[in-house]
Formats: C-alpha cells, structure tokens, sequence
C-alpha cells in the first residue's frame, strides 16, 4: 500500500519540569495522532539545532484546550524548550481519509482545478497554508499569480474531490484581480 507523510502538529512551549511540551495541533484526528505509541517523525525548522529523528508518545491529555504531549525522547523542561518548533509527521495511506466528511488531507486538495461558482476556470490549487485561525487555499490562475483563499465554506462552497474540482465564491481581489490591479 503506498503511503504519504503529513504534518500532524508542531512543538510548541514547554509545560512543566517534566518535559511535557504544547502541541499546535494541525490534524483533525490529534486524539488518534497522539495516542500513546504513536511514532512521529520530527522536522526541524532552518536554524534548529535539534537531533530529534523520531519522537514516541508516552502520554497525552487535554489541558485548558491544550493538548499537552509527553514523548518518550523528551526528558525534561530544557530539552522541552530544545524541542520547541518541531514539525510532526505521520505516514498514512495514500487512500486514507480523515473520518469528517467535511475535512481533507492536503494531498487531497493540491492539484485540484479551481473554478468560481459559473464554472470558469480560476487556476489550481498549488498547497495550503495552515493559520491559526484558519487555513487558507493557495491558488496558481493561468496567469502565473499565486492567490490565497480562506478554506472556509462561504468561500469555498463546494470540494469535489472525484471531479478534480472546487469551487470558489470568487470576489474582486480575492483570486480575479481587482479592476485597477489589471
């Protein structure tokens, strides 16, 4: 079965003395990512002077809306901070869909013809930036620009994954220029 890597979270600010550490959850699944024995591969950022490979789960829980991780490599608060700004990954079946209906992996999504709700063709969807408030649709138009729209539903009504397609309720400025920028 072939399989893709996707981010599942980063390593925020340390918690306590005992090496837990704050997790910028970036998967919809955190309680199925972060279960304990999860191994996840570790992406450090540019400028990281981290050794960290793999990173093993030895427990997690919810702490105030946080999720709170404590990973086997991780002995304590100064290699919490160490750790700080590590990107999480997980191999998952290329088939593989998140259990919402209404969630998609960005694999999914990269690739896609985007069209606005008339059907006429606005670009393709090159990647997503995730945010923290939300995500956000980068689009390539045939022009060459790169346009970046919020993946919320009022202006992305409509994934049709087995068409290729979604849908944008396209605005002036937000992927069609606006008429001065021509």
């Amino acid at each position: 079965m072939d399989t893709i890597e996707v981010v599942v979270g980063r390593i925020g600010r340390a918690h306590g003395i005992r090496g837990d550490v704050t997790i910028d959850v970036r998967t919809d699944e955190p309680d199925r990512r972060f279960a304990d024995g999860s191994v996840l591969r570790v992406e450090a950022p540019r400028g990281s002077t981290s050794t960290l490979r793999t990173l093993t789960v030895a427990g997690s829980r919810w702490h105030s809306s946080r999720l709170l991780v404590d990973f086997e490599e991780i002995p304590d608060r100064t290699a919490a901070e160490a750790a700080r700004g590590l990107l999480l990954h997980v191999q998952i079946g290329a088939d593989e869909v998140p259990e919402d209906p209404d969630e998609y992996y960005d694999h999914q999504l990269v690739g896609l013809a985007a069209h606005d709700v008339d059907g006429r063709a606005l670009g393709e969807v090159t990647g997503l930036v995730h945010g923290g408030a939300q995500d956000l649709l980068t689009i390539r138009t045939p022009e060459g620009r790169e346009a970046l729209v919020p993946f919320v539903k009022a202006l992305v009504p409509e994934v049709d994954l087995p068409g290729g397609r979604v849908v944008v309720a396209d605005r002036p400025g937000l992927v069609t220029p606006l008429p001065d920028d021509d």
